[in-house]
């Protein structure tokens, strides 16, 4: 039994499938070609930097539960860190990348590592590019509030059409963001990205609309509509 995992970095790679499809089709292929079964494919929207993935997590979970193989395009798709890589593979959960379907142990280590350095050398040269063009007297971050500024509004045009089923979770009784993601999950309501909802999901949309129950906090900046 092979469970899929596929990530993307931003919400609007997402939105537009870039990436995701070529993911999917490799794994989907992948496991056509070895004749077993691909229960669930995960969608992740979420910087490789980061450690806090509910949809690999939630992925791990099953694939301890049911013994299965958790099966990824590109390993760098998993992450672009040896350390997270290896807590990984402390899980005891098999996992092959179809990029590298015959790697074993020693040799994931290594790849991951040399993602990992090229992350490093991506940002280094970025931030040579910047220095040297902010010294040509170049101004920097025209272009770049242009696009947070098309992503703000590309993000709640997508929360405006989620509105209504939100709404209908709060009046079917729904109080916490738990709750509501359930609801939402149950109604079979795409998520964005692609995967299921989860409170922390649920908090930005409805964040971005202002609906009642988001800004409400404790002193310790934690919110109690969970």
């Amino acid at each position: 039994m092979f469970y899929g995992y596929i990530r993307v970095s931003t919400d609007r790679q997402a939105i537009s499938g870039l990436g995701l499809d070529a993911q999917r089709q490799s794994i989907e292929l992948y496991a056509a070609q070895q004749g077993t079964t691909l229960t669930e494919i995960f969608v992740e929207t979420e910087s490789g930097t980061r450690n806090d993935r509910p949809q690999l997590h939630a992925a791990i979970t099953l694939c301890r539960k049911h013994k299965a193989t958790l099966v990824i395009a590109k390993l760098d798709r998993l992450a672009r860190n040896v350390a997270f890589v290896s807590s990984l593979m402390e899980t005891g959960v098999e996992f092959v990348a179809v990029d590298a379907p015959f790697a074993n142990r020693l040799m994931i280590h290594v790849l991951s590592a040399v993602a990992e350095w090229e992350r490093e050398q991506i940002s280094v040269r970025t931030k040579a590019a910047l220095t040297a063009a902010k010294a040509r007297g170049v101004k920097l971050g025209t272009h770049g509030a242009v696009l947070a500024s098309q992503r703000k509004a590309e993000a709640y045009a997508r929360a405006r059409t989620l509105q209504p089923y939100i709404v209908r979770a709060q009046y079917d009784g729904c109080t916490s963001l738990r709750q509501i993601a359930g609801h939402l999950n149950s109604a079979s309501v795409a998520a964005p990205g692609g995967g299921l909802w989860h409170a922390s999901n649920v908090h930005r949309v409805m964040n971005r609309l202002n609906l009642p129950g988001t800004d409400q906090t404790y002193s310790d900046g934690t919110s109690p509509f969970r």
